[in-house]
């Protein structure tokens, strides 16, 4: 009987430390390189070639506050948008980030809006019935969010450190803050005709906590890694990423591209 109640309280244990939050440290990024006025193409990709989307990505400067507007329209005539506001003094800190994901690409098209001065978080999004539904919610949002940012962050991360964690929230459509673990992965070349260049190629893991976490882990749904290139040296840029774009969609591609209808 003695044994059997030790055994017991031993897995009691066990799965109260499965259930507590993962414990990353978080941490803003340092700014590195000062990010400016940007103006830049991409294309979506299957990860077989095949192409879904034309993409637009600019970026401006107005005193201490930057705006990045990343638009993907779909040949279905969906559209993903991700408007995002954000300082870089010391450190990167995200103001505001407004989200759009809706179409037939997407499984459940949502409207997300995250305000960090207050901490109000909208989502509108749509049941499966078609109803439109529209939470709101206030939340302690940490100073290192990076919703919006990840593309931003990745070229300022030393590629010597061993792992960098930041936050995020995520909505299905319920909003709930994971971690994001950035670490380098791998050094690979680039060629450009007579020109070689290395890139450095970041994995991105999110780590879910609690709960939600170990279900995620136990059904084998946990959220497949991000792999973001990001060219090296003075002047670091991205170069292409394959990922999901949203939360339980397929593995895509982002990369450079001419601008859409150029030869």
């Amino acid at each position: 009987m003695g044994r059997a109640h030790s055994k017991m309280l031993a897995a009691m244990a066990t799965c109260s430390l499965l259930l507590q939050p993962i414990g990353l440290p978080a941490e803003q990024i340092p700014v590195r390189h000062k990010e400016g006025l940007m103006h830049g193409f991409l294309a979506l990709r299957t990860l077989d070639g095949k192409k879904l989307a034309d993409g637009e990505m600019t970026q401006v400067a107005e005193g201490d506050r930057l705006t990045s507007d990343l638009i993907f329209r779909f040949q279905d005539g969906s559209l993903y948008e991700d408007k995002t506001v954000f300082t870089q003094k010391e450190s990167f800190r995200l103001l505001s980030d407004h989200l759009v994901e809706k179409g037939p690409s997407f499984k459940q098209p949502t409207e997300t809006s995250i305000d960090t001065s207050t901490g109000q978080v909208t989502v509108h999004y749509k049941e499966n019935d078609g109803k439109e539904k529209v939470l709101n919610q206030k939340l302690e949002l940490p100073p290192d969010l990076a919703n919006g940012l990840v593309f931003t962050l990745v070229k300022d991360i030393n590629p010597s450190t061993p792992q960098t964690t930041v936050s995020m929230l995520a909505t299905t459509p319920k909003p709930r803050l994971v971690k994001l673990a950035i670490f380098p992965e791998a050094k690979k070349p680039l060629s450009r005709g007579s020109t070689g260049h290395d890139a450095v190629v970041y994995a991105v893991k999110v780590q879910i906590g609690g709960m939600a976490g170990l279900l995620a882990r136990i059904t084998r749904k946990q959220p497949p890694d991000t792999h973001v290139w990001v060219l090296g040296g003075h002047a670091p840029a991205f170069v292409k990423s394959e990922g999901p774009l949203y939360e339980g969609g397929p593995i895509w591609r982002i990369e450079l591209a001419k601008p859409a209808g150029f030869p």
